[in-house]
C-alpha cells in the first residue's frame, strides 16, 4: 500500500527515516505558521485567519506532492512571496490585498496550463545542465544564511550590510549551541540528529526565557474574513498583468531551483540532470497556489528547507504526507508548534546547506566559460536572497557570456545551449527592465 501510494521502496527505504524525515522537514518549515500571518497581516488581512489558511493550503499542497507526484518535498506559503504580496504590491504599490489574491490565483491557473501542457518542463531543460548543476550548492550558501540570520549569528550592519551577530546575546549563545551539538551528533551518525538537536536547543531555550509557551491547545480560527476575497472586476486590466508576471517569474524559477537543488541531493537526478516525476511536483505547487489563493493566503512553494528531511533519509512522499499530517496537528496544537524559536531550527538550516555543497564538485571552476556563469548563479542566491534572481543572472550571464566569447560555435556548448536557452535569456532581461 505504502508503495502504491507514495512510492516508498522498502529495499532502499525505511518506514522509521521517511517519518523523521517528515518531522524534521515540518519543524524545520513550521516558523511559517508565525511568520507568514505576521506579514499578511499587514495588508490588514485577519491574522487569525490567515494561520489556518497557511496550515490548510499547505496540507492541500503537500498531499498532492506526496500522493500525486510521490516526492518527500513539502509544500506551504512561501516566504518571499508573501513580502512581495504584502509591502510591494499593496503597501506600495497601493493595491487591496483582494487584488493581490487574485493575481495569486490566475497565477495558480496560469501554472496549472504550463503545467499540462508541459511548458514548465521545457523551460527545465532549457536551462544548461552545468547551471542546473549549480543550483543546489546555491541553495546550500542561500538556506545556511537563512540560518545564520535566523539565529542571530550574522546581522545587518550600515556600514558593511551584515556583520558579525551579538555574541554577548543568549539568544545568539542558543543557536550555537544548537549547532555545536547538531553538528556532533551529525558525525556521530545519529539518525534523525536534525530532529534531535531542534527538539534539545527548544528545550533549553525555556529556562533562558527565548524558547515561550503560551498554551497546548487551541481551536483554528474561521478562515471566512479571507476567503473567496477576490476582485473580478480587475482580472483584465494592464496592473493585474503586471503583478500576475512578476509573481510568475518569481514562483516559477523558485519553485525550479529548490526541486533541481533538493533532488540533486536527494539523489533523484539522472545524468541527464532530469528529476524524477518533475512535472507532477510542479502540479502539485500550482494546485496548491491556486487553492491558496482562495482560501486566502500567497503564493504556495515547495520549500528549500524541504532538504532538511532529505538529508536525514526522507525518499518518498510518505515524508511529505508525514509532513502534512503535523500541519493538520498544528491546527489544534498551534502554541506548541509556535514555541520553537528561529535559534532551535538554526543548526538544521546551516547544516542542511553545508551537506547541499557537495554538488560543487560537478562544476568544473578550470574552465571560466562555465564557471562564470556557475558562480555568479551560486553566490547571488544568498546575496540578493533569492533563487530566482540567482537562476536568471545565471542562465542570462551564460548566454552572453557564449555569444560574446565566440565559444557558442564549440558542438559540446551547442549540446548544452539551444535556442530556448537563449529565449529564456531574453525573457529574463525584458523581466528586469520592465517588471
Amino acid at each position: 500500500m505504502l508503495e502504491k501510494l507514495f512510492g516508498f521502496d522498502p529495499s532502499k527505504m525505511t518506514l522509521r527515516k521517511e517519518v523523521i524525515g517528515g518531522i524534521t522537514t515540518f519543524l524545520t518549515m513550521a516558523y511559517i505558521l508565525a511568520v507568514n500571518p505576521s506579514i499578511l497581516s499587514a495588508t490588514g488581512m485577519d491574522a487569525g485567519a490567515v494561520f489556518t489558511t497557511t496550515c490548510i493550503s499547505a496540507v492541500v499542497g503537500t498531499l498532492v506532492m506526496s500522493i500525486y507526484a510521490k516526492l518527500p518535498f513539502v509544500l506551504a506559503p512561501g516566504m518571499g512571496l508573501n513580502a512581495f504580496f504584502a509591502f510591494t504590491v499593496v503597501l506600495t504599490m497601493g493595491y487591496s490585498w483582494q487584488f493581490a489574491l487574485t493575481a495569486v490565483m490566475i497565477e495558480g491557473l496560469i501554472f496549472i496550463l504550463l503545467t499540462v501542457t508541459g511548458l514548465r518542463q521545457y523551460i527545465v531543460n532549457a536551462i544548461p545542465l552545468v547551471l542546473r548543476r549549480a543550483i543546489s550548492p546555491g541553495i546550500g550558501l542561500f538556506i545556511a544564511f537563512v540560518g545564520l540570520k535566523g539565529a542571530g549569528i550574522v546581522a545587518s550592519s550600515e556600514a558593511t550590510f551584515i556583520t558579525l551577530g551579538n555574541l554577548h546575546d543568549p539568544a545568539v549563545l542558543l543557536s550555537i549551541f544548537g549547532i555545536i551539538l547538531t553538528a556532533a551528533l551529525l558525525v556521530r551518525g545519529i539518525t534523525g540528529s536534525l530532529l534531535i538537536g531542534i527538539l534539545a536547543t527548544t528545550i533549553v531555550g525555556i529556562p533562558l526565557g527565548i524558547t515561550h509557551f503560551s498554551g497546548i491547545m487551541s481551536a483554528p480560527p474561521s478562515i471566512s474574513p479571507i476567503f473567496m476575497q477576490f476582485e473580478w472586476h480587475n482580472i483584465l486590466t494592464v496592473d493585474m498583468a503586471v503583478v500576475v508576471l512578476t509573481f510568475l517569474f518569481i514562483d516559477m524559477f523558485d519553485t525550479i531551483g529548490t526541486l533541481i537543488g533538493v533532488s540533486n541531493r536527494a539523489g533523484m537526478v539522472d545524468d541527464n540532470g532530469n528529476v524524477k516525476n518533475l512535472n507532477q511536483a510542479f502540479m502539485a505547487d500550482a494546485i496548491g497556489t491556486t487553492v491558496g489563493a482562495m482560501l486566502g493566503t500567497s503564493t504556495v512553494t515547495t520549500y528549500v528547507e524541504s532538504a532538511s528531511g532529505v538529508n536525514v533519509g526522507g525518499r518518498s512522499g510518505l515524508t511529505s504526507f508525514i509532513a502534512a499530517i503535523c500541519y493538520v496537528v498544528a491546527l489544534l496544537f498551534a502554541p506548541i508548534f509556535l514555541a520553537i524559536p528561529e535559534q532551535a531550527t538554526a543548526a538544521a538550516l546551516i547544516l542542511v546547506g553545508v551537506m547541499m555543497m557537495y554538488d560543487i564538485r560537478k562544476v568544473d571552476f578550470s574552465n571560466y566559460v562555465t564557471a562564470i556563469p556557475c558562480f555568479i548563479c551560486i553566490v547571488l542566491m544568498p546575496l540578493t536572497y533569492s533563487i530566482s534572481d540567482g537562476i536568471l543572472m545565471g542562465v542570462i550571464s551564460y548566454v552572453l557570456i557564449h555569444l560574446l566569447s565566440g565559444t557558442f560555435k564549440d558542438k559540446d556548448i551547442r549540446n548544452n545551449m539551444n535556442w530556448g536557452t537563449i529565449l529564456l535569456a531574453i525573457l529574463f532581461i525584458c523581466r528586469y527592465a520592465f517588471l
